[in-house]
């Protein structure tokens, strides 16, 4: 007899939910090669914030299927990740799950990255009136290739992050860098908070510009642990007024070397795809594309 499928709303999890939802994280991520879920999402699923709710699409007492679905954009639109277990896959729990997602975030439109941008998400999307909004590029870079030398702008020096101290500051600064990108920008002090209290939080690789003591760009890497570890240029962010004089390459160069330094052997960003001045600035730094995040918008 087939189980029978069960597709359940949660506004928090307990604890042997949240057990079985990284379980299936980890399923899905040893199958695909790719995160499951982004960063934004594991924080919020860790954090057990209220905005959130959790789709969970069981088969008797399995949990095959979940949704994260984050309706803190309102009206800008519910944030969704969806992961299916990799032997559950083509039997319907993809498009009942986002089916169900789009009904829970009604009135407003749901946002689903497909991480890998894999052929069955597409179709699935299309499938379900989903239009195609937006790419984020992975790009890499060997470390143990040449770097050019790290060169300040006149007037620039360059410090690391001094944690009690340096927050409303760069939540200042990151407001400005990013003020029209949909997440980087909207960063908040319990969203800066909940970074740095991670493990993988280093203040040494936390790099600050300051002029006449005023802070104007920043470079935050990142460490990812395996075997071996990768660097990440995890954000590089300039202070508008302080654009166009080669602070952007400058700070982006510190946390190559700082990396490098670090004995790692390869390093990643990620880029929005239609921004090709940046994507530009990479390139002649030697980063290379590498993967395509996509998502998909339902109206």
């Amino acid at each position: 007899m087939t189980p029978q499928r069960d597709l359940q709303v949660r506004d928090r999890l307990d604890e042997a939910e949240h057990a079985e939802v990284y379980r299936l994280i980890a399923r899905a991520e040893a199958a695909d090669g790719v995160a499951a879920l982004n960063e934004q999402a594991l924080l919020a699923l860790a954090a057990d914030e209220p905005q959130v709710r959790h789709l969970l699409g069981r088969e008797g007492d399995e949990l095959v299927g979940y949704v994260h679905l984050d309706l803190s954009g309102g009206k800008a639109g519910a944030a969704g990740e969806t992961v299916v277990d990799p032997d559950r896959r083509r039997r319907g729990w993809g498009a009942a799950l986002v089916t169900r997602a789009v009904e829970v975030a009604a009135p407003y439109p749901v946002l689903l990255w497909s991480h890998g941008d894999h052929p069955g998400a597409a179709r699935l999307a299309g499938r379900l009136g989903f239009e195609r909004v937006r790419e984020l590029l992975r790009m890499s870079r060997d470390l143990r290739e040449p770097l050019p030398p790290v060169v300040l702008p006149p007037g620039v020096t360059l410090r690391t992050f001094r944690p009690g101290e340096d927050e409303a500051a760069w939540l200042a600064v990151n407001a400005r860098a990013f003020a029209d990108h949909p997440e980087q920008g909207g960063i908040d002090a319990a969203d800066l908070a909940l970074r740095t209290g991670s493990e993988w939080f280093d203040p040494e690789g936390f790099f600050l510009a300051e002029r006449d003591g005023r802070l104007v760009g920043f470079h935050w890497t990142k460490v990812h642990p395996g075997d071996p570890p990768v660097g990440e240029v995890y954000v590089v962010g300039v202070d508008p007024d302080a654009q166009g004089g080669g602070l952007g390459r400058a700070l982006t160069l510190a946390g190559l070397h700082h990396l490098r330094d670090r004995g790692l052997a390869e390093v990643l960003l990620y880029v929005e795809g239609d921004n090709a001045p940046a994507r530009h600035v990479y390139e002649r730094l030697g980063f290379r594309p590498a993967a395509t995040d996509a998502q998909y918008r339902h109206p």
